[in-house]
């Protein structure tokens, strides 16, 4: 099997996968669960207003949301799907087989980047509606979105790889999902990160998450509202630098942690983890 073709066949693998995500009850269930969760949420907060800017705190959040749903879907589905796959011995199948690995990765990327894209769009479309003060009616609006969740994406998604190499089964999902919603409360994802204490502010900015976040309302929110920003404005150059950063690391990484959890896998490391899963369920 040449890359090329291992390539094809890991599109066509996440597609199917994207398919069963969707056609599956349990699964869709939670894929809308939280979506329409915080829809819900912004409905009622959609009369609130922030300060005296005019904007409403709908508008602020929305967002914010977005932008947690791109880090969480992005770090816990990649890091989950691979802890899920290393488990069952899906990683070891796909090891054994000329070329694998990359038709594995392939469709990975391929499944958790749909994932994130669903949930933008679950997310986004209602929420227009819901809110109101959007300002999604330029051709720029539209473009910085693209590259806004294009780029944190691809920043998250790595990072997700590499968590998920780490962590020894599904279970232990709760050593990404902490940090992760450290990162959320301290980013400004929510509410305006200058409310917070400055040496937390100057954390927050090591992150990718508080970029991907001002991306998105610079993208979705009027001009005006980069008054209640650190700086008073975007910081469109900024954000390019930190998620690019952020995304050539995780890009460089994963690979190189990935090949080290595959050479440590064999079938009698993935029949002890099977024993001990049947154990606990037992």
């Amino acid at each position: 099997m040449f890359p090329t073709t291992a390539v094809r066949a890991g599109w066509h693998r996440g597609i199917i996968e994207l398919r069963q995500t969707f056609t599956n009850a349990q699964e869709l269930f939670g894929q809308l669960f939280w979506p329409v969760l915080l829809l819900v949420a912004l409905f009622f907060m959609r009369d609130s207003e922030f300060s005296d800017t005019g904007i409403s705190l709908a508008a602020l959040a929305l967002p914010g949301v977005v932008g947690m749903t791109i880090a969480f879907n992005g770090m816990m589905g990649m890091s989950g799907s691979l802890a899920i796959d290393r488990e069952d011995g899906t990683l070891l199948r796909a090891k054994a087989i000329p070329h694998g690995m990359v038709s594995y990765l392939v469709g990975k990327v391929v499944t958790v980047t749909g994932w994130v894209v669903a949930g933008v769009l679950l997310l986004l479309v209602p929420g227009a509606f819901l809110v109101g003060d959007l300002a999604l009616g330029s051709a720029g609006a539209w473009l910085t979105l693209t590259w806004v969740v294009l780029l944190g994406a691809t920043a998250m998604l790595p990072m997700g790889a590499v968590l998920g190499s780490l962590i020894a089964n599904p279970r232990s999902q709760g050593l990404v999902m902490l940090p992760l919603s450290g990162l959320a409360a301290i980013s400004g994802i929510f509410y305006p990160i200058t409310a917070m204490a400055g040496w937390l502010q100057v954390v927050a900015q090591v992150f990718p998450v508080y970029w991907l976040g001002i991306g998105l309302r610079s993208a979705l929110l009027p001009d005006e509202a980069a008054a209640v920003e650190l700086t008073g404005s975007w910081r469109a150059v900024e954000t390019v630098a930190v998620l690019g950063v952020w995304a050539v690391a995780g890009l460089v990484l994963a690979p190189v942690v990935l090949r080290r959890m595959a050479r440590r896998e064999s079938g009698s490391s993935v029949a002890a983890r099977r024993e001990k899963a049947m154990q606990r369920i037992g």
